[in-house]
């Protein structure tokens, strides 16, 4: 027996949860049979993932596993435009020759009916990128906001624009109470997203198992062999960067990434280039009004991770407003990257001759706390937030999987903000005016430590988000940001001047589901 069909057989008979993402707890989707509804079969949340609204039911033959399934199509177009504030010669490598990126394209899902609890999932996604409306070949590697809407990595190799991908293919049993899924998936988790603002999901590939362990409460486990980021037609390893050959695109290439945990590292240090990953985490509503999440994660040999989350609403009108505070806590213990890496931080740059802590030359542990306050709308009309995060001065945060440490507190479009010793405070206001027009509006004020060269200068963030439901099947979104680093600290560090990052970013969203 292999490897891979050890760990899955290891991994099955474990239980499982359902998800925490950005501070909301999300139950399993139990199946329902297929009905007329007045609602679509599928609908949009607000950060993108999809709510099913109708599933396949059970069968009673594997002709009718096959015959009553479900197709779920989507058509979507996404278009970015980019402009860098100052692209002078002394600024660097800054430039706006990438700054228009357009994806065309969409997916089409099939889910087959479930016959003695067990059923599939297949699911095609891909995008075109049309001439007038993308970079050049040469330029690819200058593309920011758009670049996931083609691989980066296809283009240098001269495959040419475009992706085709199986973006889920995974067997799932599910009796009710124990739900397991082998193969590609999306996972929804404190560290891992599918992270769907673009054209293709990021997913990943192995086993995860999910049972009910008591009322309103959940249990998860998870073995990943592989992940597939959103600009990557096939699979790579969950954390080396750079594949063979040298090419930056040809592996985990995340913005995320830890630079120095590359593959010629690994294999200079003896270690292998193919890493497993495992996630577990337990959530519960069982006590009223409280939502509670405690997640790990351990890629052996490299990293472990805890997380603990809680937010808890209290009431403070009969008219329904209500406060809700929260926290996340998050600590990052290694487990061999260090060793790996070098003295580096996430750049793969030298860190203790830079303005790091001289511990990260042996350990990235490192923690990260996030804080908010959230002020209720009644009916779910809206919420006002207050939000802060600070990162402990050792290392910087690793996450390449699109599970933003910060997410759903501090985080602004495109940010990153978990270096050592940053601290970042937000206000957000999100209003529903009808059921046509939602708008949000986020204001960010990020406090990265001057003294460290690799990192960026402070900055303020504006980040504005638009939706428009046209019809109950097509949606279009609009986002706007415009970050502003501050001149006067741009210029104050140990190895010279910084790079002005100040830019202003659109982006328009078409999407049509059927």
């Amino acid at each position: 027996m292999n490897r891979g069909m050890i760990k899955l057989s290891v991994v099955t008979m474990l239980m499982g949860t359902s998800l925490m993402a950005g501070g909301d707890i999300v139950p399993a989707e139990p199946q329902v049979m297929a009905a007329k509804s007045v609602k679509p079969k599928r609908q949009l949340r607000g950060n993108m993932t999809l709510k099913y609204n109708v599933l396949p039911g059970s069968a009673d033959s594997i002709h009718d596993m096959f015959s009553q399934g479900v197709f779920y199509g989507r058509l979507r177009t996404n278009t970015f435009y980019w402009q860098w504030s100052d692209t002078s010669v002394a600024n660097g490598s800054l430039s706006n020759k990438a700054n228009k990126n357009m994806g065309i394209g969409g997916s089409l899902i099939y889910k087959s009916a479930a016959y003695k609890n067990f059923s599939f999932t297949l699911g095609y996604y891909g995008s075109l990128n049309p001439e007038f409306w993308r970079p050049n070949s040469v330029d690819v590697g200058l593309a920011k906001a758009g670049k996931d809407t083609f691989s980066r990595y296809k283009v240098s190799n001269g495959d040419g624009y475009g992706m085709h991908t199986l973006g889920q293919g995974f067997l799932e049993y599910n009796n009710g109470t124990v739900d397991v899924r082998a193969g590609r998936q999306l996972f929804e988790s404190v560290f891992t997203k599918s992270n769907d603002t673009k054209m293709i999901p990021n997913t990943f590939d192995g086993v995860s198992t999910a049972i009910k362990v008591a009322p309103k409460s959940k249990f998860r486990l998870a073995w990943f062999g592989a992940q597939k980021l959103r600009d990557h037609e096939n699979s790579h390893d969950v954390i080396t960067f750079k594949n063979g050959a040298g090419n930056s695109w040809g592996n985990n290439d995340d913005a995320g990434k830890h630079k120095g945990l590359s593959y010629a590292n690994f294999v200079a240090a003896g270690k292998s280039t193919r890493h497993d990953m495992f996630v577990a985490d337990f959530s519960t509503k069982y006590i009223k009004n409280l939502k509670f999440a405690l997640s790990y994660l351990q890629i052996p040999g490299v990293v472990k991770d805890v997380v603990a989350e809680a937010h808890y609403k209290i009431p403070v009108s009969e008219s329904g407003w209500a406060v809700r505070p929260g926290v996340r806590y998050f600590y990052q213990m290694d487990d061999g990257a260090a060793a790996v890496a070098g003295d580096t931080n996430l750049a793969g740059k030298p860190a203790t001759t830079n303005g790091y802590n001289s511990g990260v030359a042996t350990s990235i542990d490192s923690s990260l706390l996030n804080a908010r306050l959230d002020i209720l709308m009644p009916n779910k009309k809206g919420f006002f937030r207050l939000a802060y995060s600070k990162v402990s001065d050792k290392a910087d945060i690793l996450a390449p999987w699109r599970g933003f440490p910060t997410g759903g507190f501090t985080r602004a479009m495109g940010q990153y903000n978990w270096y050592a010793n940053t601290q970042t405070f937000m206000v957000r206001a999100v209003y529903k005016f009808n059921s046509t027009w939602k708008a949000s509006i986020r204001y960010a004020i990020q406090n990265f430590d001057d003294n460290k060269d690799f990192v960026a200068a402070d900055s303020n963030v504006i980040h504005i988000d638009t939706w428009t439901n046209i019809t109950k099947n097509l949606q279009m979104r609009m986002r706007y940001a415009n970050v502003a680093v501050k001149s006067n600290t741009a210029k104050i560090h140990a190895g010279g001047t910084k790079q002005d990052k100040s830019y202003n970013e659109f982006r328009l969203e078409f999407n049509y589901l059927f």
